[in-house]
């Protein structure tokens, strides 16, 4: 990645960010947030639907130990991961401090990947509720009383530059646009405005396309699932028990008891589903 840079690859250079963790083979990485192309490198993945429009209705991929839940309610142990990937999932969450708090409760380490504030801006998604931006090591966080913040901005931008901006400029360096944040034992982080409410509905699409499961697939989605299948520590990945890991999200308890299809908590009774070898943490 660093060597397509210097070489004025930079779109390359994007595409191979998604092969770099910055952990030793024995490390166990968490993702949260992991869609439908997780880090080859994660362990464990955690999303928090099984199907959204916030992933452009893509369906979720579950190709190693797989958990649903919430990022600002975490259902796994305290210090149960040495490293934590967030790719494009802490500018959805209504609360990014909760969120935070999370990361570092379960990881020692992690890696945060959101839009820059600038690009955001600009080009406002309908499902995010935050513009983040980094300041001397430190991520403002910007809650978003709406999902868009300038709307004659925004049009101005739609009308003039949108297309070429995002074909030509955003494709040749997408670094400048993103923040890309690693983090170690704790997160620096600013909310600069924390009484912002951001809980607001969003629009809704003018018409919902949603996949077809059985759609066939392009070439580039075949040669993106080889290479995350050889760089994936696939053998490792099938023998987690995420029993070892998880707790109970509505009360903390790590004593849950298995049954054939559900979880329960045996501190306060909560059942948590589980389908197709996949818990749904979802508290009550």
């Amino acid at each position: 990645m660093r060597l397509c840079r210097r070489l004025g690859l930079k779109g390359l250079a994007w595409a191979l960010r998604r092969l770099h963790c910055p952990v030793g083979q024995e490390a166990l990485v968490l993702e949260v947030g992991s869609g439908e192309n997780p880090y080859p490198r994660a362990n464990v993945l955690l999303d928090a639907y099984e199907e959204t429009r916030q992933r452009h209705w893509a369906p979720l991929k579950v190709d190693r130990p797989l958990v649903v839940g919430f990022i600002e309610n975490l259902p796994f142990k305290t210090g149960s991961f040495d490293f934590l990937i967030a790719s494009h999932v802490l500018e959805h969450s209504l609360y990014p401090a909760k969120a935070l708090n999370e990361f570092q409760r379960v990881a020692q380490a992690g890696y945060i990947e959101v839009p820059d504030a600038f690009f955001e801006r600009l080009n406002p998604y309908k499902d995010h509720r935050c513009e983040i931006t980094l300041r001397q090591g430190v991520l403002w966080i910007r809650k978003k009383p709406f999902w868009v913040l300038d709307q004659d901005l925004v049009e101005l931008y739609e009308d003039r530059v949108k297309a070429s901006f995002t074909k030509d400029f955003m494709r040749h360096d997408p670094f400048i646009f993103h923040v890309r944040y690693y983090w170690n034992d704790k997160v620096r982080f600013q909310i600069i405005n924390p009484e912002t409410d951001s809980t607001w509905d969003p629009p809704k699409d003018d018409a919902v396309s949603c996949p077809h499961p059985g759609r066939q697939r392009g070439g580039r989605a075949l040669v993106v699932d080889a290479l995350r299948y050889l760089w994936s520590q696939n053998r490792r990945n099938r023998q987690i028990d995420l029993r070892e890991l998880l707790i109970c999200p509505a009360c903390g308890s790590e004593k849950l008891k298995s049954e054939a299809n559900f979880l329960q908590c045996r501190a306060c009774k909560a059942q948590y589903e589980v389908r197709s070898k996949v818990p749904i943490m979802y508290p009550e």
